[in-house]
């Protein structure tokens, strides 16, 4: 049978370092999904992935059991991803952003991949070109802002978890996201018509 999270969170406790490699094999994809969306690079990501677990490791008397682990190590990730994004952007205000799509940068995403099974080649270099703008209107965000939309528009967390991870209440996080959607619909609107930005981002709340 299948080891629970809560059995090897027990065992990883009990002294079975084992025990806690099956956490991360279990809940690191989806950590590194939303990190490599928050950071933009998949250096970034995997350093996120390697710190999150490791400090969950540290925490791990903390947990206790009384959450579920993967949301919880989710949001230790979250949360170190916005403090590497702000230490980013102390350093460097503006970064330039790659020349050519899908390089160090955020792959381009379901939600701009046209649904044809045979998409066109100008529907495909479409498809380029508005994964390239939307990784700069992302990076155009704020931390706040760029947590929000991802953890609400493509890992589709609930309102009250993304409020916890940006230490908020439920309304200014609501603000958040429709801001964060706002900016992006503004930035992509030229390249995706106004269908295709409504379709790309969703509904606001």
């Amino acid at each position: 049978m299948e080891t629970s999270d809560a059995e090897a969170v027990e065992r990883t406790l009990a002294g079975e370092r084992d025990a806690y490699r099956v956490l991360v094999e279990r809940h690191s994809r989806n950590v590194f999904r939303m990190a490599y969306r928050m950071t933009g690079n998949r250096q970034d990501a995997e350093e996120v992935v390697q710190e999150a677990f490791l400090r969950a490791y540290q925490k791990l008397r903390q947990f206790g059991g009384q959450a579920n682990f993967g949301t919880w190590v989710y949001r230790i990730a979250a949360n170190y991803s916005i403090d590497r994004l702000r230490a980013r952007n102390a350093e460097q205000s503006r970064r330039q952003m790659p020349s050519g799509p899908q390089e160090d940068g955020l792959e381009i995403d379901p939600m701009v991949n046209a649904k044809d099974m045979a998409p066109s080649p100008e529907r495909l270099a479409a498809s380029a070109q508005l994964a390239e703008k939307m990784k700069e209107a992302l990076e155009a965000l704020s931390p706040a802002e760029r947590t929000a939309i991802v953890m609400r528009h493509w890992e589709g967390c609930a309102i009250e978890e993304i409020a916890a991870v940006l230490k908020s209440n439920t309304n200014a996080t609501k603000n958040t996201v429709f801001r964060a959607v706002a900016k992006l619909r503004k930035a992509l609107g030229p390249y995706t018509g106004r269908m295709g930005a409504a379709q790309a981002m969703g509904s606001e709340s």
